[in-house]
């Protein structure tokens, strides 16, 4: 009989890519906020400089050392988690690494760490999709669930879900061996001295009951589309004042020079005629995505909701994946307020469809981060 070699998704794989991003992301920022508030400091003295790549290889090491000790599951959250902030801290520092001169500050270090971010988040999206559910598939994710069982943490809603996996496994079993498996951990299951333990939340879970709670409250479906619409116009009219400020340049040239002059080389965003074209491209890309986003506000006010918020949410994609990356290799990382934004604008358009529209699924993080339980599917 041949063996099987074939990757399965492990349960919860999603959660403990979305810790990983959101810690990822978050050391990034908060340690580039870190270094431009207190002057960028050294640690050590003489020879001596303690780089923050270096905590980023500790919190890598730990993250990899944890599963291969402890057979507990709560080891996936504290891998995701340290991993995510040991891969921040590393490509933090990947400009020294890519220049001759250890330039911390090298122009392309931005696009890279934003670039490396989006192929994160499309692994993300791309684990997020449903799995196969062959009697293997679902036999490894119930051997995963079983520790809940060891742990005598299994509640009523993790047993039920339990349950209905193995009942299909021994509905369609790939080889007899599956089914017997499934029958025997299914007996466990239902006994009597099974104990199932009260769902208690933990104080984060509480935390996003209550926010979600408020989100119920006080956004009702005209509160969130006057705030998708809101948000279209206030993150596309500011590129298309650059546009007409840049048009109106072009029909004199002294404006274009002083534009020039005092924007542009005095704030080191321009250094050679390569940055220029590059510069245009930007503004050009960044009127396109700002006016789809504008015209999609518009549409969703005059009740056109659908078109509206597809075409706004297409120029929100492409602001996200190629705008910011040249605008991370001209204002390094001035534009991650920017990004920021953008990405709670996605967050809030993506919601708003789902709810409201039935387009989609929504990107609920704070569930997915408190891993509240979700049926399956039938």
């Amino acid at each position: 009989m041949n063996r099987f070699r074939s990757p399965v998704k492990r349960e919860g794989a999603e959660r403990y890519l979305l810790i990983t991003l959101v810690s990822f992301a978050g050391s990034v920022v908060l340690t580039r906020l870190y270094l431009e508030l207190s002057g960028y400091p050294q640690l050590g003295s003489g020879v001596l400089h303690i780089a923050h790549v270096l905590w980023g290889g500790l919190f890598l090491f730990v993250a990899a050392l944890v599963p291969i000790i402890f057979a507990n599951r709560w080891v996936y959250t504290l891998g995701a988690l340290f991993g995510g902030i040991g891969v921040g801290l590393f490509i933090d520092e990947i400009g020294k690494f890519i220049t001759q001169s250890n330039d911390y500050f090298f122009p392309f270090a931005a696009p890279i760490i934003y670039a490396f971010f989006l192929l994160t988040v499309m692994i993300y999206r791309q684990v997020r999709r449903p799995s196969k559910t062959d009697s293997r598939a679902e036999l490894y994710r119930a051997l995963d669930q079983v520790m809940e069982l060891i742990e005598n943490d299994l509640d009523e809603h993790e047993s039920a879900d339990l349950n209905a996996r193995l009942i299909r496994v021994i509905a369609a079993p790939q080889f007899p061996e599956h089914a017997r498996l499934a029958e025997a951990l299914l007996a466990v299951l239902n006994s009597d001295t099974l104990h199932i333990a009260d769902r208690t939340l933990t104080p984060f879970q509480r935390l996003i009951a209550q926010l979600e709670t408020l989100e119920a409250r006080l956004l009702n479906e005209r509160r969130y589309r006057i705030l998708v619409i809101l948000g279209f116009a206030f993150a596309g009219v500011g590129s298309l004042i650059e546009l007409f400020v840049f048009i109106a340049a072009l029909f004199s040239s002294q404006l274009i020079n002083d534009l020039i002059a005092s924007l542009l080389i005095s704030e080191n965003l321009v250094t050679d005629p390569n940055s220029v074209a590059w510069f245009l491209i930007l503004i050009v890309l960044s009127s396109i995505t700002g006016s789809m986003m504008v015209a999609g506000g518009f549409f969703m006010f005059i009740g056109r909701d659908r078109i509206g918020s597809e075409l706004g949410y297409l120029g929100l994609l492409i602001s996200l994946t190629m705008v910011n990356l040249l605008l991370f290799y001209f204002s390094q990382f001035a534009a991650i307020s920017t990004t920021i934004g953008e990405f709670a604008l996605l967050v809030i358009v993506l919601r708003y469809r789902q709810l409201y529209l039935g387009i989609g699924s929504s990107i609920n993080v704070l569930s997915r981060l408190a891993d509240k339980p979700e049926p399956l599917v039938e």
